[in-house]
Formats: C-alpha cells, structure tokens, sequence
C-alpha cells in the first residue's frame, strides 16, 4: 500500500457489511481492500465500486489492512468516508 498512514487519520469504515453500507448511502470516497480476503466477501464491494466509479485500491494482506487502520486484526475491507 502507497499511502496506508493516511487510514490513520481518515474517517474509515471497517468491514465489508459497513463498507457496503456506506457505499449504498454515497458515502464513500475510496475502498482498500486486501488480495488475500475471501473473494465471496470482497466481490459484492468489488461490484458496488465498478458500478459506481469508487476508487479500489488493493492491499497484500489483511493483517496490513488492519494495522494501517490502528487495529490489531486484520480487515478484508476498509472505506474512506467522505468528510
């Protein structure tokens, strides 16, 4: 990942139920999502961001994801929420 302390401080969704959630409400700027999560998870937010014109940008592992979010486990999926 690029630029992953940004997720530090940006407003973020973690998790694919609230990323969907987000992206559903127009909510979101940009979604991270990590290349080895379970495509049965990831595919539906893959598909929202293809329909909408979200931005994806993919991760190596969900433990990566996570810390760079200020968790201690690893997350699929992460939303920049628009501010």
């Amino acid at each position: 990942m690029s630029d992953h302390r940004g997720l530090l401080t940006a407003h973020v969704k973690i998790g694919a139920k609230q990323t969907a959630k987000a992206i559903e409400h127009g909510e979101v700027d940009e979604v991270y999502i990590a290349q080895d999560a379970d495509p049965r998870i990831t595919s539906k937010i893959i598909g929202l961001c293809t329909k909408l014109s979200i931005q994806v940008t993919y991760v190596d592992t969900m433990k990566e994801l996570g810390k760079a979010c200020g968790i201690d486990v690893g997350a699929a999926v992460v939303a920049i929420v628009k501010q």
